[in-house]
C-alpha cells in the first residue's frame, strides 16, 4: 500500500527562518564584542594603550623606626584582697558603698564586739586571779625557806610549795596570752581595709551572721593604681626583651575603640620560663593609671618598644604584595611606567613596612590599584581617597 505525504508538510521553509541570522541578531553580537572591549581597556593592547592605570602612590622615606611588637594583653590588678571576717557575730555596719576607693586602714565593717569584749573582761579577771595566787606562792617560798633550815617544815613540803609556785607563774602566762587574743578579738571586730584599691560588691549586708573565715568574702578589694597588664610574646623575641630590659621597654596600652592617646607604662616582669604548649613567655608592664582608664579584666593592644633604629628605609605596608617568590612592589618610574621590584621586608605592620633592600629612599611605590597594574604599563596617579588620614609612626 502506497501512503502519499500531506502537501501541507513538504512545503519549504524560508531560508531566514532556517538560519536565525536576521540582522537583529549580527547587530546584537558587535554590541557584545565591543562591550567585551571597553571592559578589556579597549583593546588588545596589554598597557592599555592611551589609557593609563590609575594609581594610587606614596615615596619612600628613610627615617628612624621604633623596634617594636604587638600583642593582646589582659589588665590585672596589682594587688587583690579578699576581706574575710577573723571572728564569727552579728554584722552590725558596712563603713563604703560599693565600688568606693579606700585607703589602707579605712573601716569597712564593724561585727558586735559584745561577746569578744566580755570574753576580753573575763580573761583579765582570771589573769587577775592567778597573780594574786602567784604573789602568795612566792611569799610562801621566801618564808618557808628559814624554816625548812630550821627542820620546822619538811623539805617535801616545802618543794611542793615551790612545784605550786611554779604552776602558778605558768598559769599567769597563759592567762597573759588569753587576755592577747581576747584584745584581738576584740579589734577584729572593725574590719579595716589591709591595701589602697577600689572596692566591689558587698557579698554579706549588715544583720546577718558572719562567720571566721568563711569560704566567702566580705568584699573584694582590687588596687588599680598602679595596674598590670599582662601580655605574651613569641619565644623568639625573648632575646631582644631580655637584652634592652635593663635601658627600660616603654609599653603602650590601648583600649579597642578608644579614639584617646594609649596608656604608658613599662615592662616589669618576664616570666622565669617559656610555655611549652605555646612556646610563649609572659610578660607584665606596670602602668600608674592616675585616671584608671584601665580596668581589672579588660582587653588592650599592647605594643612593647624595644628601641630604635635610625636610616631605615620605609614604605606604606599596602605597597608591599605577596607572590610566589616572595614580597614585592610596584614602582612608578620617571616615564609613569611601572617596575615590579622584589624586596625584602624586616618587619612589618598595618601602616609601615621596613624594607631591608630593593628599594631606596625618594622611589615612588605604588600603594592601590595594583590588581591593574603589569610590569611596563602605564600608570596615572590619581590622589588618595577622600577622608585617608595619613598615620604617623
Amino acid at each position: 500500500m502506497t501512503v502519499h505525504a500531506s502537501p501541507s508538510r513538504t512545503r519549504p521553509v524560508p531560508r531566514k527562518a532556517r538560519s536565525g541570522r536576521g540582522p537583529g541578531r549580527r547587530l546584537l553580537a558587535v554590541v557584545a564584542v565591543e562591550l567585551a572591549l571597553a571592559a578589556c581597556g579597549g583593546g588588545g593592547d596589554p598597557s592599555g594603550g592611551n589609557a593609563p592605570v590609575p594609581v594610587t602612590v606614596a615615596t619612600v622615606e628613610q627615617r628612624t623606626m621604633p623596634v617594636s611588637f604587638r600583642a593582646i594583653g589582659t589588665v590585672e590588678a596589682t594587688e587583690t584582697v579578699a576581706v574575710k571576717a577573723r571572728i564569727g557575730g552579728e554584722l552590725q555596719r558596712v563603713f563604703f558603698t560599693e565600688g568606693d576607693a579606700v585607703r589602707v586602714g579605712q573601716p569597712l565593717f564593724a561585727i558586735d564586739p559584745r561577746p569578744h569584749r566580755a570574753a576580753l573582761d573575763q580573761a583579765e579577771a582570771l589573769l587577775a586571779r592567778d597573780q594574786a595566787l602567784l604573789a602568795k606562792a612566792e611569799a610562801d617560798i621566801e618564808r618557808y625557806a628559814g624554816l625548812v633550815e630550821q627542820d620546822f617544815v619538811t623539805r617535801e613540803q616545802y618543794d611542793q610549795i615551790k612545784v605550786d609556785a611554779a604552776a602558778l607563774e605558768a598559769a599567769v602566762a597563759a592567762d597573759r596570752a588569753s587576755v592577747e587574743t581576747a584584745r584581738l578579738d576584740l579589734e577584729y571586730c572593725t574590719i579595716s581595709s589591709p591595701v589602697d584599691g577600689r572596692t566591689g560588691a558587698v557579698n554579706v549586708k549588715a544583720g546577718n551572721l558572719v562567720k571566721a573565715n568563711d569560704d566567702t568574702p566580705l568584699v573584694t578589694i582590687n588596687r588599680t593604681q598602679p595596674i598590670y597588664v599582662a601580655f605574651t610574646v613569641p619565644s623568639q623575641l625573648l632575646p631582644k626583651v631580655l637584652a634592652r630590659r635593663a635601658d627600660g621597654i616603654r609599653v603602650l596600652a590601648a583600649l579597642p575603640g578608644d579614639d584617646g592617646p594609649p596608656s604608658e607604662g613599662t615592662l616589669s616582669f618576664v616570666d622565669n620560663a617559656v610555655d611549652s604548649r605555646t612556646s610563649t613567655v609572659l610578660l607584665k608592664a606596670t602602668f600608674a593609671n592616675p585616671d584608671e582608664r584601665l580596668w581589672p579584666g579588660q582587653f588592650v593592644d599592647v605594643t612593647a618598644i624595644l628601641g630604635s633604629e635610625p636610616d631605615r628605609v620605609v614604605c606604606p605596608a599596602p605597597a608591599v604584595q605577596t607572590g610566589q617568590q616572595g614580597h614585592y612592589v610596584y614602582v612608578v618610574g620617571a616615564d609613569s611606567t611601572a617596575e615590579l621590584r622584589p624586596v625584602t621586608v624586616d618587619r612589618m605592620d598595618e601602616h609601615d613596612a621596613v624594607i631591608d633592600s630593593g628599594l631606596a629612599a625618594g622611589e615612588t611605590v605604588v600603594t592601590d590599584g595594583q590588581l591593574r597594574v603589569k610590569p611596563g604599563i602605564a600608570v596615572q596617579v590619581r590622589p588618595p581617597a577622600a577622608g585617608t588620614a595619613s598615620v604617623e609612626s
